[in-house]
């Protein structure tokens, strides 16, 4: 079995997300090796060796699009390699370069998958529908190699010991139409604290806060003082109270901290597939029915408006 994974970087790093999908792709193939469209291949290459991976097939991007370079240098190389399986991470760049590898190769997709196993020639994708309210296993049918995105934070990422991926260069590439799309800037989003994916603590409102200076009030803060990251549920989002970007659940991101904290959050299944897997869930409403309590390690049946100020004062008063 080789599985291959489509590389992502933060810098000059490994994302989080190729790292996830490196260890899992060792529980389960012989080979794994990666393909990266990027500019920094050499750096990467060490990190990735620890995770197991043993090539690192590597296009420079310039300034074309990820997804267009990356898909089309899989599709240069596969024919002589013959992976079995190709991993991409559930990410904007990710589902990007699957989708073109897909109709370059001719074969369909499995995307939003939260398990993978492999039992002999039988390739299994899980994942969740109905806005998370089932889990279905998929099974690949067809011939290889079978092309899948992954959800973040479906595996721990947990190091190998491997020496440095040996880096091959990939050029010469037929990028087509789409290789004269280029970009013109790049904005990086502003933030105060962890990224979200990586917080350690997560604080996430929803719509029982009933607005959204009381957002800014009770979530941001208490964020702060804990070291954590701010989310929020999908239905604040689409109030306008808070960016995309801070949404947690099934069409958000998916994060798996070790303190998540649901502040006015009833639970909707779509909301829940994204931070269930956290360590530890503390959840306060003062709905005692509310979905949430179900998946809470410590519940608080209250008004956040009372509980949350007093939890500040305390933590304030801790210096």
């Amino acid at each position: 079995m080789k599985i291959w994974i489509f590389a992502e970087a933060e810098g000059d790093a490994p994302s989080t997300a190729t790292l996830e999908l490196c260890t899992k792709a060792r529980e389960l193939a012989d080979t794994v090796e990666c393909v990266y469209a990027g500019s920094n291949a050499d750096a990467l290459a060490g990190p990735l060796g620890e995770y197991g991976v043993t090539t690192l097939y590597a296009a420079d991007v310039g300034d074309r699009l990820v997804g267009v370079v990356g898909a089309a240098a899989i599709a240069a190389l596969v024919d002589e390699h013959r992976p079995d399986i190709i991993l991409f991470a559930q990410t904007y760049d990710g589902r990007d370069a699957i989708a073109r590898l897909s109709a370059r190769l001719d074969r369909p997709v499995l995307t939003n998958g939260s398990s993978l196993t492999v039992d002999g020639d039988t390739v299994k994708v899980g994942t969740a529908i109905f806005g998370g309210n089932t889990l279905v296993d998929a099974v690949f049918e067809g011939p290889k190699p079978y092309l899948a995105a992954i959800r973040p934070k479906s595996f721990s990422a947990e190091p190998a010991g491997g020496g440095a991926a040996a880096v091959v260069p990939v050029s010469g590439l037929e990028l087509g139409r789409a290789g004269e799309a280029t970009v013109l800037a790049r904005h990086v989003e502003e933030r105060e604290g962890p990224k979200l994916e990586e917080a350690s603590i997560v604080v996430s409102g929803g719509r029982g806060l009933g607005s959204a200076e009381a957002y800014e009030q009770l979530v941001e803060p208490l964020a702060k003082l804990l070291g954590g990251a701010s989310g929020a549920s999908r239905a604040i989002v689409d109030a306008g109270w808070v960016p995309y970007s801070k949404q947690v659940g099934q069409t958000g991101k998916t994060v798996k901290p070790k303190v998540y904290i649901a502040l006015g959050i009833s639970g909707a299944t779509q909301h829940m597939v994204g931070m269930k897997g956290s360590d530890h869930i503390i959840a306060v409403n003062k709905d005692g029915e509310a979905p949430i309590f179900s998946v809470a390690d410590l519940g608080i049946v209250g008004d956040v408006h009372k509980v949350v100020p007093k939890l500040l004062e305390a933590l304030q008063a801790r210096g």
